[in-house]
């Protein structure tokens, strides 16, 4: 059980009564910097495709070749569902600590290799290999650290502030993404345009993997959630537990659906889209970019303390009633935008709406299950979905631009967050109901 007036008496329930906000804060922060290397690893890819794209396929039009970068993007979410089975299973057996170390260990390596990795022209058809067996090993590691992140962080915080605390997992992701652009926008400022499809795409990646290195130090130091150190040791596998759960897993899926396809659509697609689509300059997506997920990032604690007041299940609604409404509305104004300015404000007001989702989904997955399959339970299931919505979301949209239809995409999209909608309107409210209280 995570209450402390709940454990037996004894010494072992001091730890747990003594936590202050102070080194709650301390653990959290021990969790999150990892989080943000590792998805500062993820979005390199994302953010530099426009530049690397030349070097790892063979010539031809912008659209194919962003197709193909788009695809190996797609690939490495294909590892996320494995990821987030052994990294679940691992950090449920062995402790989210140890997991948390391994993935960042595994981010490392992927980003190196594509660091290293020479360009089409001089080993031919073995860059695209090594690119996706790159992003394979980046997608087992990220599928493996949002599960346990999201477990790591809502058992560390209290009752009270679970919301809020939790939170912080789409701060350090956003973050990371946000430092991403920042690498991004200093070599454009540095560098010529020929320097950066020469060399300079290899920078960012060989900056993520010392960052990694960085990241597993600190991850060393941290401490152990109490709700995994007092669970009692299953006596059956973990998914034959898991699969006690339908009901939950189903859950997890459901509300993940709409809101990881927003999100990316609104994060990494954008860029490319105000580019490809908008027709504006590289550097002016870059900083539109940058400038609305600064904001974004911002808004996540804000949400997340407003759910520890009002409840999860509101926040969620508000979101996909939001989104089923807005969405074509605002990529339709979008695609006929003329300033930076208008940019701006039509993907900071998506990115307001899809606030409801981010800043609250990693504690109302990890509140659906108990401690001794919880990292398991938010991870594999979530790992699934974003795998099939969220790391194709460029290709898909790509392939309807490719084929005359890219209004059609905007209904995907609206679609998606209507099914999620449903289950928003028809899930308990995990703020009332939670597994961790109750375990």
């Amino acid at each position: 059980m995570d209450n402390a007036t709940s454990l037996p008496t004894g010494a072992a329930v001091a730890p747990a009564a003594e936590k202050t906000t102070a080194s709650r804060l301390k653990s959290i922060f021990s969790g999150s910097i990892g989080n943000m290397v590792e998805w500062y690893d993820w979005y390199v890819y994302a953010a530099f495709s426009l530049y690397f794209a030349k070097a790892f396929f063979p010539a031809g039009d912008t659209t194919a070749q962003l197709l193909n970068t788009a695809a190996i993007f797609a690939v490495g979410f294909l590892m996320r569902p494995i990821g987030g089975w052994l990294m679940g299973l691992y950090a449920d057996r062995k402790g989210r600590k140890a997991a948390l170390m391994a993935s960042v260990l595994l981010m490392c390596g992927g980003s190196l290799l594509i660091a290293l990795t020479p360009g089409y022209e001089t080993i031919g058809v073995a860059a695209p290999i090594l690119l996706v067996f790159a992003r394979l090993l980046q997608g087992l590691s990220v599928g493996g650290e949002y599960g346990t992140s999201a477990t790591y962080l809502s058992e560390m915080a209290s009752k009270e502030r679970r919301g809020f605390f939790s939170s912080f997992q789409y701060v350090t992701l956003i973050s990371g993404q946000l430092i991403a652009l920042a690498v991004l926008i200093i070599l454009q400022q540095t560098l010529t345009t020929e320097q950066l499809y020469a060399w300079g795409w290899r920078v960012p990646f060989v900056i993520g993997a010392l960052c990694a290195v960085v990241a597993l130090y600190l991850r060393r130091g941290m401490e152990e959630t109490a709700s995994f150190t007092k669970k009692e040791k299953s006596k059956e596998s973990l998914m034959r537990t898991l699969m006690r759960h339908p009901k939950e897993l189903m859950t997890v899926v459901g509300l993940t659906m709409g809101g990881t396809l927003a999100f990316y659509t609104y994060t990494t697609y954008m860029q490319k889209y105000l580019v490809n689509t908008v027709g504006m300059s590289i550097s002016d997506s870059t900083t539109i970019s940058a400038a609305t997920l600064f904001l974004f990032m911002c808004l996540q604690p804000v949400i997340g303390g407003l759910s520890d007041k009002i409840g999860r299940r509101p926040i969620l609604i508000a979101f996909g009633v939001l989104g089923t409404l807005f969405t074509v509305p605002i990529l339709s104004t979008l695609h006929t935008v003329q300033t930076w300015w208008g940019a701006f404000f039509l993907i900071m007001a998506a990115l307001i709406i899809v606030s409801g989702y981010t800043s609250i989904n990693a504690v109302v997955k990890a509140e659906l299950f108990p401690t001794e399959i919880r990292a398991l339970g938010v991870g594999l299931p979530y790992a699934l979905t974003v795998s099939i919505f969220g790391g194709t979301a460029e290709y898909v949209a790509l392939w309807f631009k490719s084929n005359g239809m890219e209004t059609g995409f905007y209904w995907y999209v609206t679609g998606c967050i209507a099914c999620s909608l449903l289950v928003y309107a028809t899930m308990k409210d995990t703020k009332h109901h939670s597994r961790i209280t109750t375990d």
